[in-house]
């Protein structure tokens, strides 16, 4: 993916319709996979540029913007803004722990 020239620490990369931005704590989350896990991982949130409603996709209860999306026992978690075109991914961890805070 891109980087965007902003200043912030986040990630910006348009991929298709929408840009997909990856804030520094999934940042983080995501440079701890292992290749296999990262691989898969990588290719779902740039699709989620194209898609960011793919089959599967869960609007996550409680939220009025959060998505989640599978791969695997991982799951990205994201905020859509359809007016901006923007998919913000906050984050990316392993199933049984992704939903803590």
């Amino acid at each position: 993916m891109k980087k965007s020239k902003r200043t912030s620490s986040s990630a910006v990369a348009c991929v298709g319709n929408y840009s997909v931005e990856i804030k520094p704590l999934a940042r983080k989350e995501l440079e701890a996979l292992t290749d296999g896990v990262l691989a898969r991982v990588v290719r779902k949130i740039e699709s989620l540029g194209h898609v960011p409603r793919p089959t599967g996709c869960k609007k996550l209860k409680g939220y009025t913007d959060q998505w989640r999306v599978r791969v695997g026992d991982w799951r990205v978690v994201y905020i859509i803004d359809d007016t901006a075109k923007l998919v913000s991914v906050t984050r990316i961890a392993h199933r049984r722990e992704v939903y803590e805070r």
